[in-house]
């Protein structure tokens, strides 16, 4: 039997880690907190077709992936890093499409800013 799903979509919220991004030098020089929330869409034939464990696909990789690009290399920009993580998620998962949101906390703003987020979304 056919079935009726349309979308495959795995959403993993609240990736954290440690990482030196920032426009200027002073926010490069010491580890910020980032969070980043991803949503991936993937094609519905690679949704398990059955109560199995091992035919699902695998979103501790896409944590994996995350946290890897977020600490590999220092951006200046957030919209960089956004970009770095959406080409990894496509070029290492079958997904169609990604939404990456990246927050970081304490933005050096001259109002009080609690933190700032970038969000894209970028398809195969």
């Amino acid at each position: 039997m056919p079935s009726s799903v349309e979308t495959y979509r795995i959403r993993l919220e609240g990736i954290r880690f440690r990482a030196r991004h920032g426009a200027s030098r002073a926010e490069r020089d010491l580890p910020q907190d980032f969070v980043v929330d991803l949503e991936v869409v993937l094609p519905v034939a690679t949704l398990p077709r059955s109560d199995s464990r091992a035919r699902v696909f695998d979103y501790d990789k896409l944590a994996t992936i995350v946290v890897d690009e977020g600490t590999r290399v220092s951006y200046k920009l957030l919209e960089t890093l956004a970009e770095r993580l959406i080409d990894r998620v496509l070029s290492d998962t079958p997904a169609v499409s990604v939404q990456v949101r990246v927050k970081k906390f304490g933005p050096p703003t001259s109002a009080s800013v609690d933190s700032v987020s970038v969000e894209l979304v970028g398809k195969r």
